[in-house]
């Protein structure tokens, strides 16, 4: 990928040895004759462990890391595929080596402490995977990557460990609106869906508020005035609404960080993908979601990127699709990468509250485990 779309989209949604079973043996009262000992044995308990894996969609080979947590033997568990968020995001979360988050590694972990099993790929442009068939990002739109979701989730489905009618799909950010894509499409239905500051509305209407909100740090910060501020955001909205009708987009007179940033949207390497993206609506895809799937969406007060006052029409199509489950999440004080405000983005931590509400989620799928 060109430096310009590695840009824009850190700006836009991601702006990531057997134990041995204990033979227990009790002896019954002699009395005339011996009786024999009886013994109960345990399933043994087979240690958590990370399988590679490799799968193919359109042609390319993508890679991925199944995370199953220690479980007994012939126990079946549920399965949660992981979808990364927008731009270069690899298969745990990270754009490196800028940005190593871990997010979705400590998902697989924060998940696996429930003895819940997970899959996470590199999704194309990414990590082994890289851009195969595609050779960059020229030519790729959401549908791809949609694919690919889809075959790393049939890919799951057919781990031995998994049982099949327990399957989740966890994606963060626009990985969220992957997760409703997905479901959407497959034949075997998630029993759960967890959209973790997910995507809610149009890609460029985000890129909108986003810019906005920049502008508006900047102005409060004292290096730019309100005027310069709001002949910007005037710009940005014109740039959008004339990518959207397919007219010249003119970005002269603006900023150079934001006509870097629409240039590089909107130019040759990304107009595709970027078209494909703002085309779609979230909250139309959520009102498809199967009627009593369990659904998560989670928002932190911190989080510039998806700020929780554009979740509402989400939650809406949700409720109006019959979802069950937990449902909206506010995490005080979180920011995009579930991080408390002000801590350095490549932490690698996820904060206690959302690992709670991972650890809700998941809850009803938890006796799979039997120990």
């Amino acid at each position: 990928m060109r430096g310009s779309t590695t840009a824009w989209r850190r700006c836009t949604l991601a702006l990531a040895v057997p134990m041995a079973a204990v033979a227990l043996t009790t002896a019954g009262p002699v009395s005339g004759t011996a009786e024999a000992a009886t013994s109960t044995r345990s399933p043994a308990l087979i240690p958590a462990s990370d399988r590679q894996v490799r799968f193919t969609a359109d042609g390319t080979t993508t890679y991925g890391t199944v995370h199953i947590p220690a479980h007994r033997a012939g126990h079946r568990l549920a399965a949660a595929l992981l979808i990364p968020g927008s731009g270069l995001t690899d298969r745990n979360g990270d754009q490196p080596p800028a940005s190593t988050p871990h997010t979705l590694a400590l998902f697989a972990n924060t998940l696996g402490d429930d003895g819940v099993m997970s899959m996470r790929f590199d999704k194309y442009g990414t990590g082994r995977t890289g851009w195969g068939r595609y050779q960059n990002s020229d030519h790729i739109d959401m549908a791809a990557y949609t694919r690919q979701a889809v075959a790393a989730y049939n890919t799951l489905r057919a781990q031995p460990e998994a049982a099949p009618n327990e399957l989740l799909i966890v994606g963060h950010s626009e990985g969220g609106l992957q997760a409703l894509l997905v479901s959407r499409t497959v034949r075997l239905k998630p029993a759960g869906l967890a959209l973790i500051a997910p995507q809610a509305t149009r890609l460029l209407d985000a890129v909108d508020y986003q810019l906005a909100g920049i502008l508006d740090r900047l102005v409060t910060s004292g290096e730019l005035s309100p005027q310069q501020a709001q002949l910007n955001k005037a710009g940005v909205s014109r740039a959008i609404a004339d990518f959207r009708a397919k007219r010249q987009v003119d970005t002269s007179g603006l900023l150079p960080f934001v006509d870097f940033l629409l240039n590089g949207m909107f130019g040759p390497h990304n107009a595709t993908f970027v078209r494909s993206d703002d085309a779609i609506y979230p909250p139309d895809i959520a009102r498809r979601v199967a009627r009593g799937t369990r659904t998560l969406v989670t928002c932190g007060t911190a989080d510039t990127n998806v700020p929780c006052r554009t979740t509402p029409p989400l939650l809406t199509a949700l409720a109006t699709a019959h979802t069950t489950g937990p449902g909206l999440r506010i995490l005080p004080g979180l920011d995009h990468y579930l991080h408390p405000a002000g801590t350095p983005a490549n932490d690698q931590m996820i904060a206690p509250a959302a690992q709670r509400t991972l650890h809700d989620f998941v809850r009803p799928w938890q006796h799979l485990t039997a120990s």
